[in-house]
């Protein structure tokens, strides 16, 4: 098994930075895989654990576009995405960027998954644990130290 590079949250920027991901990034939905790429990148901000981005012709599944929408500072106007892999479906699972901000234009279309609502992720053989609280969608794997923003308490700082 590939060893992840231990990083602390605090130590991630703000704002936030975009980076390729080293590993292989895999997601299960459905009883089967749906995402299997060397392509994904990551967003990383303090306190929060690394947001993944897919790229879409690495995603085996029908995603069909919701009425939600959200706003970030830092990346402009997310759309929110059902995800749907034979019979099993997710609602809003999935959001994406489709005209994000300058410094976010490499991730533009690429799409990222709430790990809570799918069978499984996974970064090399590493299996992500959701960010804590039911609005952030960061991927929380056993490298990462500090404390992660989305619990009860931590909505504010």
């Amino acid at each position: 098994m590939t060893a992840l590079t231990i990083e602390d949250v605090q130590d991630y920027p703000r704002p936030p930075a975009l980076r390729e991901v080293p590993h292989n990034v895999r997601i299960e939905f459905g009883g089967r895989t749906i995402v299997e790429t060397d392509q994904a990148f990551q967003v990383l901000e303090t306190h929060h654990a690394p947001t993944y981005y897919i790229p879409p012709h690495n995603i085996d599944a029908v995603l069909t576009k919701t009425s939600v929408r959200s706003y970030c500072e830092w990346k402009g106007v997310a759309s929110y995405w059902d995800v749907q892999s034979g019979a099993a479906k997710a609602t809003k699972a999935a959001w994406s960027y489709e005209e994000p901000t300058t410094r976010f234009e490499q991730i533009k279309g690429y799409v990222a998954f709430f790990a809570g609502l799918m069978g499984g992720c996974f970064v090399g053989k590493h299996r992500v644990i959701p960010q804590p609280g039911d609005f952030y969608g960061g991927w929380v794997t056993e490298n990462l130290k500090g404390r992660i923003k989305g619990s009860p308490g931590t909505e504010f700082w």
